[in-house]
């Protein structure tokens, strides 16, 4: 007894179906560029911690403000000697 031949249905609807022979490479480049557009890729376990983009900008912005204010510490006023040698 022969085997019938399974016919592959397509599940997609039409308007689903793209041709890629008529695609073209970096349409929106220079405009997303021209926006200026930046993507940045969290590591998963990083992008966990931050519901949204504001979130990460928000403390992105806070360490930017503690970075800044403990070098301004950090600077010594005093001058430096300058070593002699023995």
């Amino acid at each position: 007894m022969k085997r019938k031949r399974e016919v592959s249905s397509d599940d997609l609807r039409p308007e689903y179906d793209f041709d890629y022979s008529k695609a073209v490479r970096g349409k929106y480049y220079r405009r997303l560029i021209s926006e200026g557009a930046n993507v940045v890729v969290l590591e998963p376990d990083v992008a966990k911690a931050f519901h949204d983009s504001q979130a990460v900008n928000d403390a992105l912005r806070s360490l930017l403000k503690v970075a800044q204010s403990s070098r301004l510490r950090t600077r010594s006023s005093r001058t430096v000697r300058k070593r002699t040698a023995a």
